[in-house]
């Protein structure tokens, strides 16, 4: 599946087959892609604050790491899921299920 490109050290929502999931791009140009909705209360990520490899939950400032999905700072405490993303021919194809 492919999404269009986001700027450097953002995030974008992107909706397919009835999920949602959130796609990164990093300091260094890599293209990330998680669950699109927090762990802690099914909050959009998309909403949220990109810091370096960070993303904080707009609602209650939960962090996750977006490269390994782990959850950083309370309260959340659920990893998100990950997929393979990478940038071809100026779009960003991931692989889901």
């Amino acid at each position: 599946m492919d999404a269009y490109a986001t700027d450097d050290e953002d995030v974008m929502r992107w909706d397919h087959g009835g999920k949602t999931y959130a796609l990164y791009q990093s300091p260094d140009g890599e293209f990330f892609c998680t669950d699109g909705l927090c762990t802690h209360e099914n909050v959009h990520l998309a909403g949220g604050l990109v810091m370096d490899y960070v993303i904080e939950c707009p609602k209650h400032n939960g962090q996750f790491d977006y490269r390994t999905g782990q959850a950083k700072r309370a309260p959340v405490c659920v990893n998100l899921r990950t997929y393979p993303a990478r940038a071809e021919g100026g779009r960003v194809l991931v692989q889901v299920d």
